[in-house]
């Protein structure tokens, strides 16, 4: 009998830690999981930042979001993050993807202004184009992403939009063409996607976009 008890108060036991454990685990991976969209959201604002620069805007990029779908923008659905400033559209952060690298897609956002100017253009992590040759459109690795600041669909002229070695202005990587190809080529695609759908991304209202809270 006494056997019996101490078999069941342990049973009791482990299963009041195991069910405590569980509680924990459960815890911290909702807690963990918090952190880890607050850390995304900061990097994704950081990067439309960089793109389109602070003083060109006075609104949440994050909140005034449209997601789109268009071939010039790539295969998937994109989203783009309206600017605006003293409540008059000041320009545009396009995400879009370049579906030959040579390693496979290559994700991108292109900040363009109010006037069809590029503001910027970063490359969006990860990526598998080749260490120490492709991954020269990373700003940590060479300025040669910055080399589409100012650029626009006159600057230059449609043929230019290349690089050199296709008879373009853009220059491309020793040992590497494949790379540049692409993303010049998606940049040139966002910015005719920009021109020809303007008027109506700035008319279309926002999306409900559920924001997380993250502390300071």
């Amino acid at each position: 009998m006494m056997m019996r008890q101490a078999i069941t108060k342990n049973a009791v036991i482990l299963s009041l830690f195991a069910i405590g454990t569980a509680a924990t685990l459960a815890i911290t991976n909702e807690l963990t999981i918090g952190k880890v969209e607050c850390n995304r959201q900061q990097a994704l604002m950081n990067s439309l930042n960089e793109v389109m620069p602070q003083h060109q805007h006075d609104n949440d990029l994050l909140a005034d979001r449209l997601t789109v779908t268009d071939p010039l923008l790539g295969r998937s659905e994109q989203h783009v993050y309206r600017a605006r400033l003293n409540g008059q559209a000041s320009g545009a952060v396009l995400e879009a993807t370049a579906p030959d690298g040579y390693g496979g897609n290559i994700a991108l956002i292109v900040g363009v202004n109010a006037e069809g100017t590029v503001s910027g253009v970063r490359i969006v992590p990860p990526h598998n184009e080749t260490p120490g040759l492709g991954d020269n459109i990373e700003t940590k690795k060479s300025d040669w992403i910055y080399s589409f600041d100012g650029r626009s669909l006159n600057n230059p002229a449609d043929t230019g939009w290349a690089v050199k070695k296709d008879g373009g202005e853009f220059d491309s990587f020793t040992g590497a063409t494949i790379t540049p190809r692409a993303v010049v080529g998606a940049v040139h695609r966002a910015l005719q996607y920009f021109d020809a759908n303007r008027d109506s991304l700035f008319a279309a209202d926002a999306e409900t976009v559920a924001a997380e809270v993250c502390d300071e």
